[in-house]
């Protein structure tokens, strides 16, 4: 096969480079190392930043978000029982959207299949040749065959454990990582939501979030040690935790159910330096990866994918390179930002087991600047909603 682009990852962010590279007369073919079943059954994030809902409406997307998301104006921190409300559409004239990685991914397949988009997927032993140059090819295997796809460039979204980053070589890279100390276990429950905004809850007994997918679907979380396996949580041994973490004002509103799915996510800030190497970009948790705690994670693979396809088309389009040649840099100057604001958000949120009784002070103080501070609650607000790309 040839083609202009290829795109390793059929995930939401290969998904939409490919929608808005189409639709700026570019041609891609998308490799997936899984089926569309198991890319469509992953439970990720579901806070949107403005700046992705707006370049998912740009790509032709976001009829059904706006029909089915659901706009939040804010969101509350609390320490036990204090709870401040941090109001993001009074503060910035901007709002967030809660509509779940799944359907937004469901969404940009349903665009790709109406293109007559190839998305290839099952694929095995993918292997990236001649990056460095101008002609490089992918190789992969499917049905006992292997298989070549040339293009002119080649796009890694293919997340933290994917080939993209590992074909750069170690001396072309830097790599800055730091590993928490904790999890979050998650719960997905067929539930209403205890708040019509997400509240993020520090505790004498650890960190806990609420959050929702739906007026009927609620995705709750839980600190946890990263010894903890899922099977240790029941039920209601989740729930027990859940209503200990939240102010009471709050637990005492929990309509609790089954567990519809539950899994434990280690939490982790990573960067890989650069972006590019040669015809080869990388996107989204191919390079970085942040803590859940700021919702950044599918955001900040989304304003890569802006800054890559415009980049692209000029380059492919126009014979422009100056795109593609500040692609790195001008990415990595907005992921090391979110990477500052999910630290912030975590640590100012959660127990550490070595720390010590000035820690708990510190969160209280942060919490307690933020209700009286509205600057503070601005420099909140506009992080969470998005630096501007």
């Amino acid at each position: 096969m040839k083609t202009e682009v290829v795109i390793i990852g059929g995930g939401p962010s290969g998904l939409l480079l490919s929608q808005l590279l189409n639709r700026g007369g570019v041609d891609t073919v998308v490799l997936e190392r899984t089926s569309r079943e198991r890319v469509l059954a992953r439970v990720r994030a579901g806070v949107l930043e403005d700046g992705t809902v707006n370049l998912l409406r740009h790509a032709g997307v976001g009829a059904r978000m706006d029909s089915e998301g659901l706009p939040h104006d804010g969101c509350f921190l609390t320490d036990n029982d204090v709870m401040v409300r941090v109001n993001f559409h009074e503060l910035t004239g901007k709002r967030v959207m809660v509509y779940g990685q799944t359907e937004v991914t469901h969404d940009l397949y349903d665009a790709q299949d109406a293109r007559g988009t190839p998305i290839i997927h099952n694929v095995d032993d993918v292997v990236i040749n001649r990056a460095e140059t101008n002609s490089p090819f992918v190789e992969y295997s499917r049905d006992g065959a292997r298989h070549r796809v040339d293009g002119r460039y080649v796009v890694g979204c293919d997340g933290f454990h994917g080939v993209s980053r590992r074909t750069i070589p170690l001396e072309k890279r830097t790599e800055f990582e730091r590993v928490y100390p904790f999890g979050w276990l998650g719960v997905l429950s067929a539930t209403p939501p205890v708040s019509q905004e997400l509240v993020y809850a520090s505790s004498e007994h650890g960190f806990a979030l609420a959050s929702m997918r739906s007026e009927n679907l609620c995705r709750y979380y839980v600190q946890v040690p990263l010894s903890d396996n899922v099977a240790d949580w029941s039920d209601d041994r989740f729930w027990k935790q859940l209503k200990m973490r939240l102010p009471h004002s709050v637990a005492a509103d929990l309509v609790t159910g089954p567990s519809l799915e539950k899994s434990i996510a280690p939490l982790r800030s990573f960067v890989s330096e650069p972006l590019r190497w040669g015809s080869l970009f990388l996107v989204g948790d191919a390079a970085h990866i942040v803590p859940p705690t700021g919702a950044k994670g599918l955001n900040l693979a989304v304003s890569d994918v802006y800054y890559l396809h415009d980049a692209l088309i000029s380059a492919l389009k126009k014979r422009d390179q100056s795109g593609i040649d500040a692609y790195s840099s001008r990415a990595l100057t907005r992921i090391w930002k979110a990477m500052r604001f999910s630290w912030q958000m975590t640590t100012m949120l959660h127990r550490f087991d070595d720390e010590d009784s000035f820690a708990a002070q510190m969160r209280r103080a942060s919490l307690g600047h933020l209700s009286q501070s509205e600057t503070a609650r601005r420099d909140l607000a506009e992080n969470y909603i998005g630096l501007p790309f």
